[in-house]
């Protein structure tokens, strides 16, 4: 290569990387929902259903309704409630969880007044307008031999904080 194709070379790397520069971090969380959980709060609703999500007796057992109802950490058990512990244990974040039916849950997801909603929601959830689904992390078939693939549901466009979840949930797949 010549002067003149090395010149144009630099000229290409150089306009590379102012490029790549304005392009700052990918993906990002417009609300900076996972730079917030790290090391802060998570924000959980869960939604009882079966060995998924359940509520001790202790704390009143049973789904609340309308509207939210906090819960202490040790009233919330089941498969996803170790998960989500994992989860935030990964980021050094509390949890706070909040109960409720999918319908409420999804609202204050919608809303920004949540970070993450379980309950055993599958990948054919109605509340996909209500936020974005995690890669499926596990499948079950109910009594009927139904076929289900689990999702949980984070806020829409928080795709920092749903490649970090998703990462997680596949690692403790593999496990």
């Amino acid at each position: 290569m010549g002067q003149r194709g090395s010149r144009w070379a630099n000229v290409l790397a150089l306009v590379t990387a102012v490029v790549l520069a304005g392009c700052g971090t990918y993906p990002a969380d417009p609300s900076g929902t996972l730079e917030r959980v790290d090391g802060g709060t998570l924000r959980v609703g869960a939604s009882e259903n079966g060995d998924w999500v359940k509520f001790s007796a202790a704390s009143g057992g049973g789904q609340a309704t309308l509207p939210a109802s906090p819960r202490r950490d040790e009233d919330v058990q089941g498969t996803e409630a170790e998960l989500v512990r994992e989860f935030a244990a990964r980021l050094g974040a509390d949890i706070e969880w909040v109960s409720g039916t999918e319908h409420v849950l999804a609202e204050e997801l919608k809303h920004r007044e949540l970070d993450l909603v379980v309950g055993g929601l599958n990948d054919k959830t109605p509340w996909v307008q209500h936020g974005g689904l995690t890669r499926v992390y596990a499948e079950s078939r109910d009594s009927r031999g139904a076929l289900h693939k689990h999702v949980m549901l984070v806020p829409l466009g928080e795709n920092a904080f749903l490649l970090e979840l998703d990462r997680f949930l596949m690692e403790a797949k593999e496990q």
